[in-house]
């Protein structure tokens, strides 16, 4: 059974765009399906088949390695992660690979299966890349 799933979309901006919006937490409802909305105070509200849920959210990103990760705490205590990591691949280009683990349980059962997840995954990156990309 897999356990992870990585991955990676080429987009056509420069690293320091691909950098900023990403790790720029307002911007995570405009490209994933998994945040309704998020505060400057370090809260979002998270979508999931049972419905909306509050979680306090941090970011930790680092410019100099290009990585980008997220913690969520749940109201029951339980932190989902989330990682991902930025790549100057040359003028106007990056490259974004999203390392997916699947959340702890009960999470899971929030938020779907691995498979399902994966599946989300490929659409954001895609939404992601058509922003980016100026689509």
């Amino acid at each position: 059974m897999k356990k992870f799933d990585v991955q990676t979309v080429e987009i056509n901006a420069p690293f320091a765009r691909t950098f900023d919006y990403i790790a720029d937490a307002q911007n995570l409802p405009q490209w994933t399906s998994a945040f309704k909305s998020v505060s400057g105070a370090g809260r979002a509200l998270m979508r999931t088949p049972q419905g909306v849920v509050d979680v306090a959210l941090i970011v930790h990103a680092t410019r100099e390695q290009g990585t980008i990760d997220w913690a969520m705490t749940f109201p029951d205590g339980n932190v989902a992660k989330a990682y991902s990591h930025v790549v100057d691949a040359g003028k106007d280009r990056s490259i974004y690979s999203f390392i997916l683990v699947p959340p702890p349980v009960p999470l899971e059962q929030l938020e779907g299966t691995l498979h399902q997840q994966s599946q989300i995954l490929r659409e954001e990156l895609s939404r992601l890349t058509d922003i980016l990309d100026g689509k």
